[in-house]
């Protein structure tokens, strides 16, 4: 899964969908705005609460798990890159440090006291 916060989605134009292009030789991952009847379209969708409308700002999430098999990008581990801009597209370098990033879920168990053993039932 993608996600792209609110700075990042204004960038690209809030497109209905992006396509992802890869440069292997430089380890580049660029994401421009697609239409959604691109052959190679990913929908982008805001995050919100289930069963609310959807959401006019906030956190974009794009399922782009072909596109990592694709690559061969190990997703098992969430991790942060900040974008470079090229101008109508946002360039990730895979070669950059990543942040390894939490889950939301994790961090609230933590706080509540709870130890992955007591949540992988």
């Amino acid at each position: 899964m993608f996600s792209l916060n609110e700075a990042a989605f204004a960038l690209i134009d809030e497109p209905e969908a992006v396509e992802f292009l890869w440069d292997e030789e430089n380890q580049l991952i660029a994401i421009q705005a697609a239409k959604l009847t691109d052959p190679n379209a990913y929908p982008t969708r805001r995050q919100g609460p289930a069963g609310t409308k959807p959401q006019k700002k906030g956190i974009v999430l794009i399922a782009g798990t072909m596109f990592t098999k694709f690559i061969g990008i190990d997703t098992s581990i969430a991790k942060r890159w900040v974008p470079d801009r090229d101008g109508n597209m946002l360039i990730v370098d895979l070669k950059k440090p990543a942040q390894t990033v939490a889950s939301n879920r994790r961090s609230v168990e933590r706080a509540a006291g709870k130890t992955e053993e007591d949540t992988d039932e």
